[in-house]
């Protein structure tokens, strides 16, 4: 018995593919495709939770001190006048920030390696591509998703059958996180 489904494509193919539908699935948390993507993409998207659920709580919280330029109402930084030369004034800035422990970076590395970058764009008019920003997926699945299925042991996913779809009655199904 095979190990995976092939699903009729080449090997960069099927995993372009099932990094997209796997990256949509825990960004939009439900998608529709074929029965046969729909367990492929399962099987992924399964793991990549269990790890984030494994890791969540696998860092520890360091107090960073950096120099920020001051700067005026407008956004400009400020100068000073020292020596006859015009200097930019920095004032101390201390940051509260959570740093991985070995094995939660490597965990985050390992749903690097599987997910695409999601850039997700305001459905507003004016100023879209100003207004454009990155999802952070690898937080989501450390913070929203290991939160909701901690105390659960696997069965993240549900697969709903929709019916078939009308061009080759593949049948289409609906998988959403649980």
């Amino acid at each position: 018995m095979a190990k995976y489904r092939k699903l009729g494509r080449t090997s960069s193919q099927r995993k372009a593919m099932l990094r997209g539908l796997v990256t949509a699935l825990l960004h939009n948390g439900k998608i529709v495709t074929t029965e046969a993507r729909a367990k492929e993409v399962r099987k992924i998207a399964e793991g990549l939770i269990a790890l984030g659920v494994k890791e969540k709580d696998n860092f520890e919280t360091v107090t960073v001190t950096a120099k920020v330029a001051k700067k005026d109402e407008n956004g400009k930084r400020i100068k000073e006048e020292k020596d006859g030369k015009k200097v930019t004034v920095y004032e101390e800035v201390s940051k509260e920030i959570q740093k991985d422990k070995p094995s939660r970076l490597h965990a985050r590395r390992q749903m690097l390696a599987v997910l695409y970058d999601v850039t997700e764009v305001p459905a507003a008019g004016k100023g879209r591509k100003k207004n454009t920003k990155k999802a952070d997926i690898t937080g989501k699945l450390f913070g929203e998703y290991a939160n909701k299925y901690a105390g659960r042991n696997g069965g993240y996913t549900r697969i709903v059958k929709i019916g078939q779809r009308k061009g080759d009655a593949a049948m289409e199904v609906l998988l959403e996180l649980v």
